[in-house]
This record gives C-alpha cells, structure tokens and sequence, in this order.
C-alpha cells in the first residue's frame, strides 16, 4: 500500500532532527566525545547479552537507583505498528523494554535469537519457506497470561494485508506469506508456523520493532474468542472488531490494557510527559539494571542539555544541532560523556524521470556535476560531527567493507564541466545566463519541505548550479512535500529516508513496483538484483546483490546521495554501557545497563 498520510508523518519525524542541522557554527572545536564508528552501518557494539552463537539472553547485572531519560515527545501508542503510528521512534524509546521481541537487533545490526523467550526461529523448509517460532512454555505477561502463539499470530493477522480491517504501517515481509491456504498457524501454544509464498531472507524483521501485542488483552476486549480462528474469510463483522481494537484501543495509555512482555512494565504514575517503567516482576530473564527508568518529553533540545548538567537526568539524545553538540562536548569535564555517529537517515536529491528536462540523462549529470557535496556537509553537518565526509553510495555507508564512493567521478563540484556536459549536447547558454536548447530553458525548481536546513541546503545548490547557467527556483513545499512528490510535481526533491533496512530501502524507492517509486523509474537488472538481495539466503549473495543495484543506480544517475544525518546522545558516566541503536535509541539495551 501506498500509504500517503503515513509518509508524511514520517518524514515530518525525521527532518525535526534535521532541521536543528541548519544553526551553523563557526570556529567548532573538535569532537571530544567517542564517535564509535564513522558511519551508519555495523559497528563493534554488542549487547552484554549476545552470547557469541547467534542468541541472546538478558545478563545479570548489578541492581542500581533509578534512571532518568530526555527525550522530544510524548509516548502516545502501545500499538506502535500502525498506520497512524509508523514506528514513532518515541514510542520506541518507551516500548524497547516493555514488549519482547523475538530477535534483539543489537547496535551493529546484527539479530540474535531472544533465547529469553524462544528455543528456537528458524526456516525449516526452503521450498516452499517455512520459519517454524519455538516459544519457550514459561514466557509471562506481566498479568500473568502466557505469551505465546496465540500473540504471533494476532502479529501476522495485522500485519499481513490478508484482511482491510487492519491498518499497519507496512506489509512487507508478512505480505509474502500466502494468503491462499492456511499460511500462518498455531501448530500448539508455543508453536507458530509460516508458509511463505515466495522466498524472503529477511523474515526476521518481520515481528521487531514490538510488534508482539497481547491476544489476550484483544479477546476480552471485544469479545472474540480465539484470534486463531480468525482468517481473511472470517465473519467481517468479528474482522472488524479485531482490527477495529488494534487499530485504535492501543493508543495512548490504559494499564489495564496494556501489560509488558519484558523486563520492565507501566507504572501507574506514567502521565502526558513522563512514562515511568518498574520491574516487570514476571519477566522470564535476569532483571534489569535500573531500579526505575524515567522518561521525560522535553521538545528544547536546550532544556534536555541543561537538564543533563544540573543533574535532572542522566541520559539524553538531543536533535543532531551543532551548538548542543557544543554544550555536550564542554560538559566532558563533569562527568558527562557525549558520543556522536552517523545515523541510518540520509540526504539525497531524487531526479523525477517523467519531467521532460530529467528524462534526458545529460541534464541529470550536468547538475550532478555543478552540486558540491563537500560545501553542503561543511556547511550543515561538520559543526555535529568533524570527520563527517559526502556520501557516495545509495546502498552502503563509509564504514562497511562493501563500501564504494560511486558519485565522486560524477559529483565534481565544477560548474564549467557541467556547462562542457550541455554545450555537447547543443544547449546554448543565452544572454541572461540560462542555457536553452529548442525553446526550452533549463529552468526547474528543487522541492523540499520548507525546513530551515533544505531551504538552506537548496539556497546553495541554487548558487552552485546557477553558475553553470541553470535558473533554479526554490520549490519550498511546507507540509504538502509528500503528496507534491507522489502526484508527480516536482521536478528534483531534495528529500530524507531511512535505511535501517537497505533492502527494504532500495526495493520501495527504485524498483519498478516499489510502493515508494515516485521517480518513475524502472530498470529490469535493477528489479533483479533486488529480487536475488530479498531472497538469497547467503550473506555474501546478498551483499554481491546490492553492489550490483548500487551500481546500477550510480549509473542510472536516479538519485545523488548528499550526507548522513548525525545522531547524538550524552550520559553521565555513573551509567555504564549507554549506546544508542540507530532505529529505537538509546533504551534497546537499557536492561543491561550498569548505575551507580
């Protein structure tokens, strides 16, 4: 599904962060927190709890005081998969220890079997695909109700599009398992079954980011009496109960209606502001660190700084702003430790292939050529982070083996060879210092958002480009981006997206049918390395795969990849083993954390 309204909700999400990116600071001192890796890709982080063999299980660390967090907005929604939610990442803050997931995703990116709740998850049959979830008998809801199969298969039937009573944020990964025959089953209470009707590697993304809610909590609700028995051809009346509760009952908060599956639960004091998290006393693993964790919403990314120094919290991630970055980085003197790397969200320019100028591959490279990617991350991004370097990759970032700068022979930052590009191919520059060619100037506009960064950002490119005879108007669109983008008005987005999955990444935006293809573009080798890098189950053909697409897009001149955008976070160093992980922060370990 296309899912317009969610997209831009989403994007509003990011470019809150990236707008701070806009308050330029001269004379940065460098950075003297730890930058645990120069990009956005694997790092050496583990989890305490990875136990060398592809599992993972709660440590046992020392019980300590409370521990207090800032963060920008309000926990709004225990059901976080939704359409109207879509893995709201302050949400995600809260949930990383209220709800268990199958798989830990540490910092690195690499999963690991919860072995705190499942024996086992693992593909049993490759032909047809079928993942078979083992789930330990002794796992607890905080209520004290089982959490088992009957809590996947809820996950599955939201999240499938087998039914239009359910309204998730995506469908991937769970739209492959078949909607023919009985595809998703309880073989018994701690047995869930996939049949898939295609090969997918990346099945285990399919139930993180807490999307294991309670079935149990459903059933009593509304009065169903077995999700189980409910399937795509059930009574649309009984659907429609189902997804009418897990579309909208999860909202806010309710603690009765809203027990924990992980190490730490609601507590009753949680308000509008501040999410209070216990000990979930029936929690299956070792408990966790913190005796208490606080979570308070604090949209100044100053008064969260602030708070840091007066002793108000004792953890922060603040919006990527050079001068927070600054007042975390004076802090080290007192015991705070600031920590800064790059995140999975990036910038790029997205050429539209249906506008008649950028259907022709010689202007899309001409204004390649006039874009100086180097003055856009000194002026935006280096007062964040000092080593901060273009990215040339759509696919890959500076710190993965597989990395290759495919853009520098192409984004030259050299107007007059852009002006030999279009003289070449009979484009005559005009006294007023626009080329024209037939009767057509080339004269287009670069839409964005309207934040303070883009406008900035294409303020530069305008001046970059206008010197290789291009008339560039600034096509500002504030909060209307995304549907100027999907009816296909614009003629170059300057836009933001995340890769928290490169594979989900790549497919939506730039295969023929991807859901988020507003480019118009369509390639066949393309389509086909995708499909080799969505199902191969080897690492290796994997990643050969996405060379190959990454490649293809390079050549194809679809998109130019600007920068990656910062993440930063600070902690007091009383807190041992605070590391933010790119998609939910800095709490998806906060179990393990030691505090004295």
């Amino acid at each position: 599904m296309r899912g317009t309204s969610r997209r831009s909700r989403l994007l509003i999400r990011i470019l809150v962060v990236i707008a701070c990116l806009a308050v330029l600071v001269t004379g940065c001192v460098a950075a003297s927190g730890t930058d645990h890796s120069g990009g956005g890709g694997p790092v050496d982080i583990r989890a305490r709890g990875d136990r060398g063999d592809g599992s993972y299980r709660a440590p046992l660390v020392p019980g300590g005081p409370a521990v207090r967090i800032a963060h920008e907005a309000p926990f709004s929604a225990y059901n976080n998969t939704t359409e109207q939610m879509n893995n709201n990442p302050d949400n995600a803050l809260v949930l990383d220890q209220v709800l268990v997931d199958p798989f830990i995703v540490e910092a690195n990116g690499r999963f690991l079997l919860n072995s705190d709740v499942l024996v086992s998850a693992e593909v049993t049959s490759q032909n047809p695909q079928v993942v078979t979830y083992k789930i330990k008998p002794n796992v607890r809801w905080s209520d004290g109700q089982p959490w088992n199969c009957h809590d996947f298969y809820l996950a599955w039937l939201a999240g499938s599009g087998t039914t239009p009573y359910f309204t998730p944020a995506s469908t991937r990964g769970l739209g492959r398992v078949g909607l023919n025959r009985v595809t998703a089953a309880c073989r018994d209470e701690n047995t869930f079954v996939e049949t898939y009707r295609s090969s997918y590697a990346d099945w285990r993304r399919n139930y993180i980011h807490h999307a294991i809610l309670p079935a149990h909590i459903l059933e009593r609700e509304t009065g169903i009496a077995d999700i189980t028995a409910l399937t795509a051809t059930s009574s649309p009346a009984e659907l429609k109960k189902a997804g009418d509760f897990w579309n909208n009952r999860w909202i806010g908060f309710d603690a009765r209606t809203m027990p924990a599956s992980g190490p730490y639960q609601f507590d009753s004091s949680t308000s509008g502001t501040q999410t209070v998290l216990t000990r979930n006393k029936a929690w299956v693993g070792n408990p966790g660190g913190p005796a208490m964790i606080v979570l308070t919403s604090v949209a100044d990314g100053a008064a969260a700084v602030q708070g840091l120094a007066t002793g108000r919290f004792q953890v922060v991630q603040p919006p990527a702003d050079p001068l927070l970055a600054d007042r975390l980085r004076a802090l080290s003197g007192r015991g705070v430790i600031f920590e800064v790397r790059g995140g999975p969200t990036v910038e790029h320019l997205d050429f539209n292939l249906a506008s008649p100028l950028f259907r022709d591959p010689v202007i899309r490279s001409a204004f390649a050529q006039c874009v100086d990617r180097n003055k856009l991350v000194e002026e935006l991004v280096r007062g964040v982070r000092p080593d901060a370097q273009p990215l040339g990759s759509l696919a890959f970032f500076p710190d993965e083996a597989a990395y290759v700068d495919l853009y520098s022979d192409k984004m030259v930052a050299d107007a007059r060879k852009a002006q030999v590009t279009l003289e070449r191919a009979g484009w005559v520059l005009g006294p007023d210092g626009v080329y024209s060619r037939g009767g057509t100037r080339l004269s287009f506009a670069i839409s964005h958002d309207g934040s303070p960064a883009h406008s900035r950002e294409v303020e530069l490119i305008r001046k970059q480009c206008r010197q290789a005879g291009m008339q560039i108007a600034d096509g500002a669109v504030p909060g209307g981006l995304d549907n100027a983008v999907v009816r296909g008005r614009f003629d170059v987005a300057l836009r933001a997206s995340s890769r928290t999955s490169r594979v989900w990444s790549l497919a939506d935006r730039y295969a023929t049918k991807g859901a988020l293809n507003d480019q118009h573009y369509s390639n066949p080798a393309l389509d086909a390395a995708l499909g080799v890098a969505e199902t191969e189950y080897s690492e290796s053909a994997q990643t050969d795969a996405l060379v190959k697409a990454d490649r293809l897009l390079a050549d194809d001149l679809v998109s130019l990849p600007l920068f990656q955008v910062p993440l930063i976070w600070a902690y007091t160093s009383t807190i041992d083993s605070v590391y933010r992980r790119a998609g939910d922060g800095v709490t998806w370990n906060a179990n393990e954390w030691t505090v004295s």
